[in-house]
């Protein structure tokens, strides 16, 4: 995430087209248009917008969508363009930053001038980067897991979350139970199914091939592979009777069943930030070049997502990495990630070079993160009770990680272009037994570091 509580430098799935929040500027009010997940609006008339927070503006939509207390946790304030998005903070004033907009874009993007200057944030109500998985499993109110089903389907229909193909069809198969009601044998379900497919998975997986290599791959087959997998995980679907009996009620499992299938990806969740990274170098003359990743930081780790390839190329828990960053007054803003791993059976520590104008940003998001969760460790002991605590059963909320072969959500290291060492005496030589000293000092095991703010005219601060 970049600038103010998070924020990420590429496009989400919620980014249709430039859009803006005000509508109307008086001297003495305003009306304000917040945007859900579904991209529905919320209009707010307000007083005084220039100086109302980001915390009035988060109480006003929960009354107006009559949403319990939880929402103030599980949600937060966006402001969001195609360039930019950013998390706010409760102090924030979003008519303030959004008068900043140009100078964040200058600051945390590449994007060229004349994008710069047409390009406009829309104010939008999401998911809160630092609302821990376990809590969002304690949610029963139907409103509130419908916005996070419907913000989690988003980032899953956009890629933005990489699933297998049979993941992207359960997950698909419970959007067609919400938007299509229960699977009903005999009723013409593949043809609803084929002329909404990218409703329910990733437009990747909805490509059909045409002409001659089609008619090879097999003629007359009435669904393709995605079509027929999504058929047949919608068939298995289960249901579960709602309280009343109505068939709006009973939406709520599918919803909640949504949102336990994607803590299954250890990236749900996260804030999404641009970057770049050398590609391996290949062929005679050892040409490389780089190539564009998206960088994914929750509260569980790091991850380096292939952008093109839709797959993780490098996933890492806190306690598996140190980091640091330089700056763009240094040499090219850069973030750092070391890990082990091993050089032709040696091991080594391996440095990734993740090349970013929001370096400082995600090593202030990850600091942050990791004094989050060392702060929630005590209080998540203590929900999962004696039993677990001894050792006898893992907390209810914990999942298993995935490890099927090939998963799109393992990594693949071999496909890095890292800088390999070991230490030998007072000399860093390239290709070190398992760290015992980091090449950098910002580590897990320090506990310390306080959230850095970033400043841009209005004290932006990442996460």
């Amino acid at each position: 995430m970049d600038g103010p509580e998070g924020s990420t430098g590429q496009p989400g799935p919620a980014d249709r087209s430039h859009r803006s929040s005000v509508s109307s500027v008086g001297a003495r009010a305003a009306d304000v248009l917040v945007y859900l997940a579904d991209d529905s609006m919320v209009p707010l008339a307000v007083e005084n917008l220039p100086s109302l927070s980001a915390h009035e503006l988060h109480r006003a939509i929960r009354e107006v969508l009559q949403l319990p207390d939880i929402a103030l946790d599980a949600f937060a304030l966006w402001l969001v363009s195609p360039l930019l998005e950013v998390q706010l903070k409760p102090k924030h004033q979003p008519y303030k930053l959004g008068r900043q907009w140009q100078e964040l874009l200058l600051r945390f993007t590449d994007a060229p001038d004349d994008d710069v200057a047409m390009d406009e944030p829309s104010l939008q109500f999401r998911r809160n980067v630092f609302f821990p998985k376990r809590r969002e499993l304690q949610i029963h109110d139907k409103e509130v897991l419908r916005l996070l089903y419907e913000e989690a389907k988003g980032n899953v229909l956009a890629a933005r979350y990489p699933c297998d193909v049979e993941d992207c069809e359960a997950l698909g198969a419970l959007v067609c139970r919400v938007q299509l009601g229960p699977y009903q044998p005999g009723q013409p379900t593949a043809c609803a199914l084929r002329e909404k497919l990218d409703s329910f998975l990733p437009a990747h997986l909805c490509k059909r091939s045409h002409g001659f290599f089609a008619a090879l791959r097999g003629r007359g087959a009435k669904a393709g592979t995605g079509e027929q997998g999504l058929l047949n995980a919608y068939r298995r679907v289960q249901e579960v009777a709602g309280s009343d009996g109505e068939h709006e009620a009973s939406l709520s499992p599918h919803y909640r069943a949504y949102l336990l299938k994607c803590h299954e990806l250890p990236f749900y969740g996260c804030a999404f930030f641009h970057g770049e990274i050398d590609k391996p170098a290949q062929g005679f003359l050892h040409r490389g070049g780089r190539k564009p990743v998206s960088v994914a930081i929750s509260l569980d780790g790091v991850h380096v997502i292939d952008c093109r390839e839709k797959h993780v190329l490098l996933g890492l828990r806190f306690q598996e990495l140190s980091w640091d960053h330089t700056s763009p007054e240094e040499e090219e803003s850069v973030l750092w990630l070391e890990f082990d791993g091993d050089n032709e059976g040696t091991p080594v520590n391996k440095l990734l070079k993740i090349y970013s104008k929001q370096a400082e940003l995600m090593s202030s998001l990850i600091e942050y993160c990791i004094e989050l969760s060392q702060a929630a460790e005590p209080a998540a002991s203590q929900e999962a009770g004696p039993a677990s605590a001894s050792g006898s059963s893992p907390p209810p909320h914990q999942r298993p990680q995935l490890r099927r072969q090939g998963s799109v959500v393992c990594s693949r290291i071999q496909h890095l272009s890292t800088i390999d060492y070991v230490e030998e005496g007072e000399t860093i030589k390239r290709v070190k037994p398992k760290r015992t000293t980091s090449f950098f000092s910002r580590q897990l095991s320090l506990g310390q570091g306080s959230y850095t703010v970033v400043q841009a005219a209005d004290s932006l601060e990442q996460g």
